[in-house]
């Protein structure tokens, strides 16, 4: 009878509006939730087979679920380092858990990127996520991999102990007064056995003819060394003796006296630069400013065996180096070497290397976030805590780095707004209300009709 199908209708009808209302509260109660997709409920009629000629069978109307997942929010700036949103396609790979993490434990996809360092270290999100990515190889660099979950790993940013970066490069910027007399003691100057670096040790070496020019030299565990470059004017013009030496002189063992690690002739050109393919302080003329010290017990030049550490390189920018007749004077030293050093914070760049950050001005990368792609976002099935798994709609996942291959970028000290608007959801309300007391409205005439029906045999 055409008067239960239109009831039936009318029960759709309250069904299919009641979904539409859950999805719209749904939206309504996460308006403020970070990275929050909206969901909308779209109908469809349901057609029925109209077996009978001249008479109408309603089908009714069904709700089909539907989810806005590759809809991008908006991107808002927070106050913490760790905040990160993803402009562009793509999720942040996420566990329920941090340490002792195995390959058979799930893994969950979110935009929800509040995260923050948790008692362990590990940076999680308000929903207890665990953010993933790929840790940082000894040589600096990510082995990433598209399809290999089991590469990545909760991203821990506390327990990384100290930071030491042992000086390998020392630029010095200075002048040398040309006008300096030559001294009485230039011609008995001798580098084996009356030298500056005796005369710093003992008294009894040639005084140079300037304050020695300290350098600063950081070793492989942390330690801070004393080096001296000092000068002797010689009696030929634009000549210099030089040395370089370390204070105190037990700090090496040389083949030199007290401490004596290099010496030989700085030269100058008639306009006062250095001339460092005639100058020797480093062996042959024009040979590399570089001083190769082995580690300790080694062979000399080397660290002492007492002080136990590496062997280091270290190049000396001498091009800065002037001869003028203006005092003699020290301008810059500078150096990429730094004494040992604890974290003080963290910064993650646009292509999700996290990094962190110590007191001693370095910075040690820790690992870098992957981001997961899906061929259709839409079709991943959502899961507590704003996040989604893998399911058959959505496609094969593809491991990304930030930026690369279609991925979005990482927008540091940022959250993703949710994509729920107030106005079409409060709209959305009134003709979801309207429309479900319709539909109660046909249940209630197709009762009133029933009713008609039953009390015709009255």
């Amino acid at each position: 009878m055409s008067i239960n199908s239109a009831m039936l209708a009318g029960v759709s009808g309250l069904v299919a509006n009641s979904s539409a209302l859950a999805a719209i509260s749904d939206n309504i109660a996460n308006v403020n939730t970070t990275a929050y997709k909206r969901n909308q409920v779209d109908f469809a009629t349901m057609v029925t087979s109209q077996a009978v000629k001249g008479e109408y069978s309603a089908g009714g109307v069904q709700g089909t679920s539907k989810q806005f997942v590759s809809q991008q929010g908006l991107i808002q700036s927070s106050s913490s380092s760790t905040s990160l949103a993803i402009s562009g396609d793509g999720f942040f790979v996420v566990t329920t858990k941090g340490a002792g993490l195995a390959a058979s434990d799930p893994r969950e996809f979110t935009r929800a990127g509040a995260f923050a360092p948790d008692a362990a270290g590990y940076l999680v999100n308000d929903a207890g996520l665990y953010l993933q990515g790929w840790p940082v190889q000894p040589n600096g660099t990510f082995a990433t991999d598209p399809s290999d979950l089991s590469k990545i790993g909760p991203i821990n940013v506390k327990n990384l102990g100290a930071a030491v970066r042992q000086t390998s490069n020392l630029g010095i910027s200075a002048n040398l007064d040309q006008t300096t007399p030559v001294g009485a003691a230039a011609a008995t100057y001798n580098k084996a056995t009356k030298s500056m670096a005796a005369y710093a040790a003992t008294g009894t070496g040639t005084p140079p003819d300037a304050p020695p020019m300290e350098l600063s030299v950081v070793d492989s565990m942390g330690g801070t060394h004393k080096f001296a470059l000092a000068f002797e004017k010689t009696a030929t013009p634009n000549t210099w003796n030089a040395e370089i030496y370390a204070v105190p002189a037990s700090d090496v063992l040389t083949t030199g006296p007290n401490g004596q690690i290099a010496a030989g002739l700085v030269k100058f050109n008639t306009d006062g630069s250095i001339d460092l393919a005639n100058s020797t302080l480093f062996g042959a003329a024009g040979a590399p400013p570089t001083i190769n010290l082995a580690a300790s017990g080694g062979l000399a030049p080397a660290w002492a065996a007492s002080l136990g550490i590496a062997a280091q390189p270290l190049s000396l920018d001498l091009s800065q180096f002037t001869q003028l007749a203006a005092a003699t004077t020290v301008n810059s030293v500078t150096s990429n070497g730094a004494a040992v050093g604890n974290i003080v914070g963290v910064q993650v760049g646009t292509d999700g290397v996290v990094s962190a950050l110590f007191d001693n001005s370095q910075v040690r990368k820790i690992a870098q976030v992957a981001i997961a792609t899906f061929p259709n976002a839409d079709g991943l099935q959502a899961v507590n805590g704003n996040a989604y798994m893998t399911a058959m709609p959505a496609g094969q996942m593809t491991l990304k780095t930030a930026g690369a291959g279609g991925a979005g970028k990482i927008s540091p000290s940022s959250l993703e707004a949710s994509t729920v608007d107030l106005s079409t959801e409060f709209t959305g309300l009134i003709t979801t209300q309207k429309a479900y007391s319709a539909s109660s409205k046909i249940i209630t005439t197709a009762d009133n009709m029933l009713t008609e029906l039953i009390n015709i045999i009255r």
